[in-house]
């Protein structure tokens, strides 16, 4: 079968593409912006890429399935031709819930924040215990340096993300997978360009419980009352909460780079790993529980902690020169700004952090989070903002709650010339951006690199 997918460039895309090419389909896709890391990955697996969403394509490839991405709207060329010609088309969740994971055990982690992380945790604690699962994950986890992958065991761990499905289907995507075991990191209001309110969220979240078998499982953060309250619309299937009961943590360092784990009272371990915050020790226990549904021992799940080298652009350190050490994040939550800069501080300490931020997500373009900002970044001791043409309001009265710590600047130039000018030995430069923000890291990296060291 030829599948063309339309809007391929996605994380969640790309690795729908990954795995119908792997399980044996012609695979083809367009976006409107073609660009590494995926469309590398997607090249090298042999998946034929056009820029553009020009209709010609469709007679081009002619197609078999056409796999429709949610970037794409009604009034597109393409998807006019599409539907005028009458041609097959699903949406991504429904394509990958139909070929790949219907006979699968599928393990699904949801929630505002965590859920790339907590994803790549889990399907490496599988990979450690031998069970060789399939994935799809919406960031590049650095222990399988892909994706997705289809695997080679019943398990499959899917980012269950509650964004719509797509243009002709607006439930979220999650709806789609029928977990049997699902991980419920947390749930805070997002995605104002989708849903009005929390409670919409909320009604979303109670909907994929309602697709969670009696004989599974659900791993819950038994501290966040908004969670709490989705339980409370019905429940049908056993219930583990972490944080506050079944699985508890007890910190050993201040960065909670070890901390010992306890399930139900009792001393399961010690663990040591590289990750940083209070929050990725969270993530860890929810691993730790849907794995142990699965049969993973609660021991030998620990030890694989150790080896968890983390995810791409997850506070990932880019660089280190003249003393200034440049690292890439994808927060864009006032949420996980906090906890990102919050676990940052704890490893270094009193030395400086700069925090740069690109209000980028539909949700931050919209304002929603402007009152939040500010208190969110109190943990850094300067503040670049970026004020891109298309934010749709005013970064001043963030710098203005910010005070002497804080500054806009209107263009990528200008951005990276307040980075540098404020950088000195020592410095931690914390990037943080749902995009590319220009490809600032390395521009950073390579000013910092062709001048003396900075003063």
């Amino acid at each position: 079968m030829h599948i063309h997918i339309l809007g391929i460039c996605g994380t969640f895309m790309a690795g729908v593409a990954l795995l119908a090419r792997a399980a044996g389909h012609t695979v083809s896709g367009c976006d409107a912006g073609v660009y590494p890391p995926m469309s590398t990955q997607l090249a090298e697996a042999g998946i034929a890429l056009r820029e553009g969403y020009d209709p010609s394509q469709l007679a081009e490839f002619q197609p078999d399935m056409i796999v429709v991405g949610n970037v794409m709207s009604r009034g597109r060329p393409i998807i006019e031709e599409m539907l005028n010609r009458n041609l097959a088309y699903a949406s991504g969740p429904a394509w990958l819930a139909d070929h790949v994971l219907r006979d699968r055990h599928v393990l699904a982690v949801a929630g505002t924040h965590g859920k790339t992380s907590t994803s790549s945790l889990l399907a490496w604690i599988l990979e450690y215990a031998g069970r060789e699962p399939g994935f799809l994950i919406g960031g590049i986890p650095a222990n399988f340096g892909q994706s997705a992958r289809l695997g080679t065991t019943p398990l499959f761990v899917v980012e269950a993300d509650e964004y719509d499905t797509a243009f002709f289907d607006k439930r979220s995507k999650f709806v789609h997978y029928r977990p049997r075991t699902l991980i419920l990191n947390n749930l805070e209001f997002d995605h104002a360009d989708i849903f009005p309110d929390l409670a919409a969220i909320q009604r979303q979240f109670h909907h994929l419980l309602r697709t969670v078998p009696g004989n599974g499982l659900i791993v819950t953060n038994g501290q966040d009352p908004n969670l709490a309250e989705v339980l409370n619309m019905g429940c049908w299937t056993p219930v583990e909460r972490f944080g506050i009961g079944d699985w508890e943590a007890r910190t050993l360092t201040p960065e909670g780079s070890a901390f010992e784990v306890y399930h139900q009272g009792s001393l399961q371990g010690r663990a040591e790993w590289t990750q940083l915050g209070a929050h990725n020790v969270q993530n860890a226990l929810a691993a730790l529980a849907a794995a142990r549904h699965v049969g993973i021992p609660v021991t030998e799940a620990i030890a694989a902690l150790a080896g968890f080298q983390g995810v791409k652009r997850r506070l990932e350190a880019r660089g280190t020169v003249n003393g200034v050490t440049v690292y890439d994040d994808f927060a864009h939550h006032p949420t996980a700004i906090a906890t990102t800069l919050a676990g940052l501080r704890a490893r270094v300490g009193d030395q400086p952090i700069i925090a740069v931020l690109e209000p980028r997500s539909n949700t931050m373009k919209l304002g929603v989070f402007k009152d939040s900002l500010a208190p969110a970044l109190a943990l850094a001791d300067r503040v670049v903002l970026y004020q891109a043409p298309d934010l749709g309001w005013d970064l001043g009265a963030v710098v203005t709650a910010l005070g002497a710590r804080g500054q806009v600047c209107h263009s990528l130039e200008d951005t990276l010339a307040a980075i540098h000018a404020q950088a000195q030995p020592g410095t931690q430069v914390l990037i943080m951006s749902n995009g590319g923000f220009g490809g600032i890291h390395e521009r950073l990296l390579q000013a910092l690199n062709t001048t003396s060291a900075p003063h």
